[in-house]
């Protein structure tokens, strides 16, 4: 068959999605990957065949274009808080309302949306899977007839979000009901001549089903059907230091902030450089993940801190007996795949629903950055060297994430719900049955 996988122009976003693309391609599919040219050579690195789409050059000057620093509009979504019950209607429609303008509108625009749409058109997929914010993939899956699923990096506080949006609405007067993701959606389908009711838009909201890679326990209940998937470490192409083949003398812990923020803000949320001086007379080695912008002051730094610009952490993290990091998608997954107990400094998005939940499976500690300061950090650190519950508890989430199918043993059930559900007929041109 063919699959379409589809991602706005982020690295890190891409990167979950690049293991479950290989094992298509594996099992003998075609695969392409449609993004903004901004990710073409990145899509070229990871051994797949881009597609550019639209015309975005950078998610920089996206950010700058729709007002420059997006953070105090993130923080004001309030994921966490309302994980187990929304706020009210207020809160709720200004959720509906940012998310679509200030994300996925943008993300998505008009010639990224009309080039996908197009693309499908013409190479007639019979599956498009794609990043929880890239809406346009579900967008020309709709148009053409393909099946579609999301493969979430997160917990799915999108769709929570608008299950608690509809439920509101409803008890709202008719006059009251706005809803700004369907007149987004609506309007930008009736371009290609469809008019979708209800059930089309909250199909293309949510996905026809949805992929995880999360363990069970940091997860949110959505409806819909989800499909587990253990998660696969890739950061993109990499190389090992001579300093990681050896084991470490001592307890080895891995401060990060990952490369999210720096790429996506041109800085970090957390400054941790002032703070490591707080950890030099821990008894641990302490590799710190920051490059030069970052760092000042490298010679001053104590003793037992390891500075590098960069080391996968797929490689690093089995080495450890803890980390530090800011709640991204991939550090905190592969983290969570070689049990290593994890201090969540967590500001943007869902990063404090994810510190929540890692303190909630007694897997990690939520240390939230108004909180952080020299002695929080270095009382979480050597409670997460030392406190034996959070290491059972992270070996707990590694046994459930290993559980779950990998995404080679996944690919039957995608050839399955993706002829289930298409609902183009005619095999691809040319071809004869697509399956």
């Amino acid at each position: 068959m063919r699959v379409l996988i589809t991602c706005f122009a982020h690295n890190t976003h891409y990167y979950n999605l690049v293991p479950l693309a290989w094992a298509l391609r594996a099992a003998g599919h075609e695969v392409r990957v449609a993004s903004q040219p901004a990710l073409t050579e990145v899509i070229n690195g990871s051994g797949l065949t881009a597609v550019p789409v639209g015309d975005l050059d950078s998610i920089v000057e996206l950010m700058t274009q729709i007002g420059g620093d997006p953070t105090p509009y993130q923080q004001g979504l309030d994921f966490a808080q309302t994980r187990t019950g929304p706020l009210g209607w207020e809160h709720a429609l200004g959720q509906q309302t940012m998310m679509t303008a200030m994300s996925f509108a943008p993300l998505n625009g008009d010639t990224t949306i009309d080039d996908m749409v197009a693309l499908a058109r013409a190479w007639q997929p019979d599956l498009v899977l794609w990043e929880p914010f890239t809406y346009a993939g579900p967008i020309a899956a709709h148009v053409v007839g393909a099946a579609h699923a999301r493969v979430l990096w997160g917990p799915d506080v999108v769709l929570n979000a608008r299950r608690q949006f509809l439920e509101l609405s409803a008890a709202q007067p008719e006059e009251r009901r706005e809803d700004p993701m369907a007149e987004w959606l609506t309007w930008t389908l009736e371009r290609f001549g469809v008019t979708p009711d209800a059930a089309a838009i909250e199909e293309i909201t949510g996905g026809v089903w949805t992929v995880d890679p999360a363990p069970e326990a940091l997860r949110i209940p959505v409806p819909g059907e989800v499909l587990p998937m253990r998660f696969v470490p890739y950061n993109g192409p990499s190389v090992i230091p001579d300093w990681l083949l050896a084991p470490p003398t001592r307890p080895r812990v891995c401060v990060t902030l990952g490369v999210s923020a720096r790429e996506t803000y041109g800085r970090d949320s957390v400054p941790f450089e002032e703070l490591l001086h707080a950890l030099g007379d821990v008894d641990a080695e302490i590799v710190a993940t920051l490059d030069a912008s970052q760092l000042k002051d490298r010679d001053g730094l104590p003793d037992n801190i390891r500075a590098v610009d960069f080391v996968p952490m797929d490689a690093l993290l089995p080495t450890c007996a803890a980390i530090v990091h800011h709640g991204g998608a991939g550090t905190g997954y592969t983290a969570t795949l070689h049990g290593v107990p994890q201090i969540v400094v967590g500001s943007l998005w869902d990063a404090p629903l994810k510190a929540e939940l890692h303190a909630e499976a007694g897997a990690g500690i939520d240390l939230p950055p108004a909180k952080l300061d020299a002695a929080t950090l270095r009382e979480a650190v050597v409670r997460a060297l030392t406190d034996p519950s959070l290491a059972a508890g992270a070996r707990r989430l590694r046994e459930e994430a290993l559980a779950a199918p990998s995404p080679a043993e996944l690919v039957p059930t995608l050839e399955r719900l993706a002829g289930q559900y298409r609902r183009r007929t005619s095999p691809h041109p040319g071809q004869g049955d697509p399956s």
